[in-house]
């Protein structure tokens, strides 16, 4: 009687963990992408819940200057070779 009472137990354990986690799945994923979300956020220097609209007034421009950097090179950058085709 008691291997019957233990393998009752751990069915019912079973099931009742089944359908509550059936239940709050949803809630869980939820918590997962959000918190996904935030560390890809950043890891590339943006955070979705913070936005520079905010601070704006229509009409207002904006100019971000880090992008606007370019690079110098060389004005002698190599050796033109002109190739011809052997038949």
């Amino acid at each position: 009687m008691t291997f019957l009472k233990t393998l009752l137990i751990i069915l019912l354990v079973y099931y009742g963990v089944k359908i509550i986690f059936k239940f709050a799945k949803p809630y869980i994923m939820r918590y997962i992408a959000k918190k996904a979300n935030e560390r890809f956020g950043q890891a590339f220097g943006q955070n979705p819940s913070q936005s520079n609209t905010a601070n704006q007034q229509e009409g207002e421009t904006i100019l971000d200057n880090s992008q606007a950097k370019t690079k110098t090179s060389k004005s002698t950058v190599g050796e033109y070779v002109d190739f011809e085709e052997i038949d």
